[in-house]
């Protein structure tokens, strides 16, 4: 028996021994101490079972507790380094940034070619309004909005996380200038009777177009059915085709397609009797292409403010 006992307690001080060196990093970092007890060679924040196992009690579980705040996962950047982003004239430009385990950290959007600070947090620091930062309660996006994207507004920006030292990404933005593209040569030449068809597509945009717009001249003839004038146009307004099945003399000009914040393009029909279409392509000149173009630029916004407003008056009426 003697030797069963004296047995029994060199596993117990076995056991105690490894307790200790398994608590000795709690002590270090967080403070939890390490003694004897009233019963003796206790260890502090320690129990013992019925069976006389060692537990870890209430006050080293919170230690563990802290010791996982203080081992924390480190904030590191969910949106890839050097990222490009790109963005069509006149539309509304996203620039990423997601953050896991910021923490109490705060997310700051700079310009990189002034250093001009944009925003920090959700405040914004820039006088010009069309930036901002959006960020929904726990999430882990801070994101860059630009309203009504310039060329000016083209390059680098910088997403700044406010750990010690500061840690950063850097995101380009691509600005491009969509634009509208009608196939085939730019003067057409046709004989009074023949079918004249017109394709036009939206390239370089980032975002669904609104509205494509055919118009005559200064004339918008989307609607024009009465003079022999179709127009067939894609759900997406990606594309859209104009016909006219038996062109008359009334027929010739300037054709131009227009979609919503794209650059518009054109081509000049001449529907003539006679074998020189050269000389009647110089008497038409006159008014160029470009020149009404730029008028288009003025009318085209009133249009598709009226535009809007008749969708929204049937949409309203069918509601």
């Amino acid at each position: 028996r003697h030797q069963q006992r004296h047995t029994h307690q060199h596993q117990q001080q076995q056991q105690q021994q490894q307790l200790q060196h398994l608590a000795r990093p709690l002590h270090k970092v967080i403070g939890v101490g390490l003694g004897g007890g009233a019963s003796g060679g206790g260890v502090g924040g320690l129990e013992h079972n019925s069976l006389g196992e060692a537990t870890l009690d209430g006050s080293a579980e919170s230690a563990n507790a802290g010791l996982e705040e203080i081992y924390a996962a480190p904030m590191y950047f969910g949106t890839e380094n050097s990222t490009i982003v790109t963005t069509q004239i006149g539309a509304s430009a996203h620039i990423p940034c997601t953050v896991h385990h910021i923490g109490d950290g705060v997310v700051s959007w700079i310009r990189k070619k002034d250093y001009h600070l944009l925003t920090v947090g959700l405040t914004t620091y820039s006088s010009d309004e069309r930036f901002s930062a959006t960020h929904l309660k726990h999430s882990e996006d801070w994101t860059l909005q630009i309203k009504f994207v310039q060329l000016r507004d083209a390059g680098v920006y910088e997403c700044q996380v406010s750990t010690h030292p500061p840690t950063s990404i850097f995101l380009h933005l691509n600005v491009v200038e969509a634009r509208a593209e009608i196939s085939g040569p730019p003067i057409r030449y046709l004989t009074p009777g023949s079918t004249l068809r017109l394709q036009c597509r939206v390239v370089q945009n980032t975002e669904a177009s609104e509205f494509i717009f055919w118009y005559h001249d200064n004339r918008m003839i989307n609607y024009d059915s009465d003079r022999g004038i179709n127009v067939s146009t894609e759900p997406d307004f990606q594309s859209s085709e104009l016909t006219i099945q038996r062109t008359r003399r009334e027929h010739s000009g300037n054709f131009t397609c227009v979609a919503s914040n794209t650059q518009p393009a054109s081509v000049l029909v001449h529907i003539f009797k006679g074998d020189n279409p050269a000389a009647m392509y110089h008497g038409h000149v006159g008014g160029s292409t470009k020149s009404y173009q730029t008028h288009l630029h003025g009318i085209t916004a009133v249009v598709a403010m009226a535009y809007r407003i008749i969708q929204t008056y049937v949409h309203v009426n069918l509601a």
